[in-house]
């Protein structure tokens, strides 16, 4: 997979891109993760990339012609299954849109500053606006690098355990059950006493469970959208 984030802080990008698995997957040539300068597609000598908004108000808006003409570079190089906006307004983003985002070959992430982009750059360039949650960030590094985070790890090879991945949090519209590690004991506080019987079923039948359980109690609205 090939992956590129426009940013005016490319650095947030190349930091964040050498640790953990996704360092790992670039390493496996799994994924190719290139940061490109949004001021490199500037055409005047103070690299101008906001201006104020029309009818005014607070803050400054980010201008659309160096997002088309960063995008347009990009586009000769290959075409792209998606090119995303992080904002607020998108739509929200989770572990399906994640599954589906890793399936593609080449992702473009458009990252916002300031009071946002031109809304021209979301309806006549971007084909997707993700949003991580309901709160805002100053930029949208943060948020482009959680998606590739969470999308690159789902690229065949790039977790040690595959089968980790079918279990973990959503995958099956479920939190993650419990885990626990040694010592079976620690300041009196005991591992549960099915996961140290060596009995596979019983254990599998508690983790479901406790899936369940934490589910209800912690994200009702996950099991709302099931029924």
């Amino acid at each position: 997979m090939k992956i590129d984030v426009v940013s005016i802080f490319p650095e947030i990008i190349r930091c964040l891109s050498e640790f953990s698995i996704v360092k790992r997957a670039r390493d496996k040539g799994l994924v190719d993760i290139n940061a490109l300068d949004l001021r490199e597609f500037t055409d005047d000598r103070h690299r101008t990339v906001d201006d104020a908004p029309y009818g005014g108000g607070a803050g400054m808006v980010m201008k659309p012609e160096p997002f088309f003409l960063a995008v347009d570079h990009l586009l000769q190089q290959g075409p792209a299954d998606e090119i995303i906006v992080l904002s607020p307004a998108g739509k929200s983003f989770d572990q399906k849109a994640a599954e589906k985002l890793a399936c593609c070959q080449r992702l473009i992430f458009l990252c916002g500053h300031y009071e946002g982009i031109d809304q021209r750059v979301a309806d006549h360039l971007a084909t997707m606006e993700l949003s991580i949650g309901d709160y805002v960030l100053t930029g949208g590094e943060l948020a482009a690098m959680v998606v590739v985070d969470s999308v690159t790890r789902l690229l065949p090879g790039a977790v040690g355990n595959q089968q980790s991945l079918a279990q973990e949090s959503f995958c099956q519209g479920l939190l993650e059950y419990p885990q626990y590690t040694r010592p079976p004991v620690f300041r009196g506080h005991e591992v549960p006493q099915v996961l140290l019987s060596g009995n596979h079923q019983e254990i599998a039948n508690w983790r479901r469970r406790m899936a369940e359980e934490r589910t209800k109690r912690r994200r009702p609205d996950l099991v709302e959208d099931e029924l």
